[in-house]
């Protein structure tokens, strides 16, 4: 087995890997913290408990109904979006002319109140949701074993990530979107229902967290605390990115997941906090974020 750097190869590429995969949970993430704040100027604290909310209705939908894995990947955003869809309606619009303080303070109680519910009925210990058959198993690629089902993660989460950039970027449907946020009593001149495509807007974003946690069951166990110890992380990936920027959000969580992962290999003890440091640094120099505009 050649070496790089004096590092095996195997090592390294799996390193790689690992944070290419944690890679692709930060942006589909963070994308989704980037299309509510972007678009409705909501700091959605509560995406880290709707993404647990997903990984735990894939289990459910799994455990007491026998729905597999393929449909729970396209059930399951729209179960948790109409939860979130519900939580905008009730609560959230009602703070849209109030500062972002009082919209983060409302979503951080609902996400504790959420977790606890969960802890309280499940545990803490973790569920297991089994790989579906057709993505076990793996690929030897001579130089490191690449498991399908992480190769599909990636792909999946490129494939969404990009797809919603471009919904929201270069479709008619995205223009409305970035309309309604900047004027909305003009598009609602035109007849457009602002309120429900802020609705919609916002359960979408939420839809994407719960994927996101589809898609996060079979590698990880399915536990109440899985969103909270990742929510930090993404709150520092869209930091770094730039608050509410769409392109931005998702390469600066494909790049940060790699730069973790690089961490891991050439100075381990600083890989938990590499982010933070990143983001502290592009506070001082950039305060908008590397993809963020100046207002």
């Amino acid at each position: 087995m050649f070496e790089i750097f004096g590092i095996p190869a195997a090592a390294l590429f799996g390193q790689l890997l690992l944070g290419l995969i944690n890679g692709s949970f930060y942006a589909l993430l963070s994308l989704g913290l980037a299309v509510i704040f972007g678009l409705l100027n909501i700091i959605n604290f509560t995406h880290g408990a709707q993404y647990m909310m997903g990984a735990f209705v894939a289990w459910m939908l799994l455990t007491y109904a026998g729905i597999p894995y393929w449909w729970a990947l396209l059930l399951v955003p729209v179960i948790v979006g109409a939860t979130g869809i519900v939580i905008e309606r009730l609560m959230i619009s009602r703070l849209y002319h109030l500062d972002h303080l009082y919209g983060l303070l409302l979503t951080f109680g609902l996400a504790l109140i959420i977790q606890g519910l969960f802890r309280n009925q499940y545990g803490v210990s973790g569920l297991a949701y089994t790989i579906p058959s057709q993505l076990q198993g793996g690929t030897n690629l001579g130089f490191m074993f690449l498991p399908n089902y992480r190769a599909w993660v990636v792909v999946a989460s490129v494939v969404v990530c990009f797809g919603t950039w471009f919904l929201i970027e270069k479709t008619p449907l995205g223009a409305y979107l970035r309309a309604a946020t900047e004027n909305p009593t003009m598009v609602g001149a035109f007849g457009i229902n602002v309120p429900r495509l802020i609705t919609l807007t916002y359960g979408f974003g939420v839809g994407l967290a719960a994927l996101a946690g589809v898609l996060a069951a079979p590698i990880y166990s399915v536990n109440p605390n899985m969103g909270a110890d990742l929510i930090i992380v993404v709150f520092a990936v869209v930091v770094i990115g730039g608050m509410g920027s769409i392109l931005g959000a998702i390469l600066t969580g494909f790049g940060l997941g790699i730069v973790e992962g690089l961490t891991r290999v050439f100075y381990p003890e600083g890989s938990a906090v590499v982010i933070f440091v990143i983001m502290a640094i592009v506070l001082l120099v950039k305060p908008a974020g590397l993809f963020g505009r100046t207002v």
